[in-house]
């Protein structure tokens, strides 16, 4: 599911009920699953080590064993593009390598529910198609995404459902094409107007 609207509009809040880190202020919240969430960028993330040892204490914050993620070490490294870098503490990584290393993890170690906000943001062209791809791959195998995202063709590239916030409340829910016929298709930009 994609969550789309304008900033300020709730959807960070939503994704941060959804990910346990705010409690409802009314009503309850029923998740059944584990829940991993890429919110805040570099959150989790412990600056003074190193790449490789972050990946290890993401995967025990995930609860996933040590066994599982030493086993997935090298794919999440190569995934990462990081290799030349992994054995650097994170603090003198760019905003964009954070992003790539939290991605590779949070993706390679089979989220039953992936929650991301704006999780593309910080990284490069050519990693965000590979990073397209996998969570194409995650979706396919019916896991759970729920992303924030201010990018429309990244939304109905990935999102089967889309929800509209606007001031903190959801209004609108729906499939991708109820959501382009209801507020239009926005990759396509309306015809110039003539003598301007």
């Amino acid at each position: 599911m994609g969550l789309v609207g304008h900033n300020g509009s709730g959807k960070t809040t939503l994704l941060k009920v959804l990910a346990g880190i705010y409690e409802p202020e009314q009503g309850s919240v029923s998740i059944k699953g584990r829940v991993t969430s890429m919110i805040a960028l570099g959150a989790g993330l412990d600056p003074e080590v190193s790449g490789i040892q972050n990946i290890r204490n993401l995967g025990t914050l995930m609860l996933i064993s040590r066994k599982m993620v030493e086993e997935r070490l090298d794919s999440i490294i190569e995934f990462s593009e990081l290799a030349q870098f992994i054995h650097l503490p994170v603090k003198t990584y760019s905003a964009g390598m954070l992003a790539r290393l939290m991605f590779s993890v949070a993706t390679e170690l089979d989220p039953q529910i992936l929650i991301l906000d704006e999780w593309l943001s910080a990284g490069d062209a050519a990693f965000n198609v590979k990073a397209a791809g996998r969570m194409s791959r995650i979706v396919e195998n019916a896991d759970i995404v729920v992303m924030a995202s201010h990018s429309p063709s990244l939304v109905k590239q990935v999102c089967n459902k889309v929800a509209v916030m606007e001031s903190g409340q959801m209004v609108f829910l729906g499939g991708v094409d109820e959501w382009v016929d209801r507020y239009g298709d926005p990759d396509v930009k309306p015809p110039p107007v003539p003598g301007h």
